[in-house]
């Protein structure tokens, strides 16, 4: 595992995590859109509470980051 196997690591693992926040981000508000009102600190809170365990999951692999 060399310099350009943990780039790669990291830019796949960043990516995930931000389409992880984002779909987080979109059903939160959409929820909250249906209830009564969007709380934007629980959208906030949630999307980086995803993002954060999407990075997490990632050290355990990612199948879209091949090993050379």
């Amino acid at each position: 595992m060399n310099r350009t196997y943990w780039k790669s690591w990291l830019s796949c693992a960043l990516i995930r995590a931000v389409k992880t926040v984002a779909q987080t981000a979109v059903a939160t508000i959409g929820t909250g859109a249906v209830l009564s009102g969007v709380d934007w600190v629980a959208v906030a809170s949630a999307s980086l509470l995803a993002g954060v365990l999407s990075l997490l999951t990632s050290v355990a692999g990612l199948p879209e980051c091949k090993e050379e």
